[in-house]
């Protein structure tokens, strides 16, 4: 039953992940538009991933894996980072602070299952 963390301000995006993420079997999804929101959530429910994009107002996707990878509880949570379309130094940025995958927008569906279900073993 893998608890999924979507970390995405844009609520289509969101809901995009989300319809995704159902397809993994049991998987719950847990929503937050921000990196301090999904502070909040991380702190309140078990999440086995996180999905985060970078791009978000308040707390970014960077700054956000840099406090998970900076906490003893959160520092084993699989984070997969979603980049706009080449950015490159983006993509360098997140894996050098920690983040495990990124996948470029425009999401394609088949690949984000495929590589949530890689960290999540199933």
């Amino acid at each position: 039953m893998p608890n999924i963390l979507v970390v995405e301000d844009s609520p289509t995006m969101r809901q995009l992940i989300g319809f995704a993420m159902k397809r993994i079997a049991g998987s719950k999804v847990i929503e937050a538009t921000d990196g301090v929101d999904a502070l909040k959530k991380l702190s309140s429910e078990k999440v086995d991933i996180i999905l985060a994009d970078i791009n978000m107002p308040v707390m970014d996707g960077l700054k956000l894996v840099s406090l998970v990878r900076g906490s003893p509880i959160y520092k084993d949570i699989p984070v997969i980072m979603i980049t706009t379309e080449g950015a490159e130094e983006d993509r360098k940025r997140a894996l050098a602070i920690g983040a495990n995958a990124y996948l470029p927008k425009p999401i394609q569906t088949q690949e984000l299952i495929k590589l949530v279900n890689g960290f999540i073993g199933k």
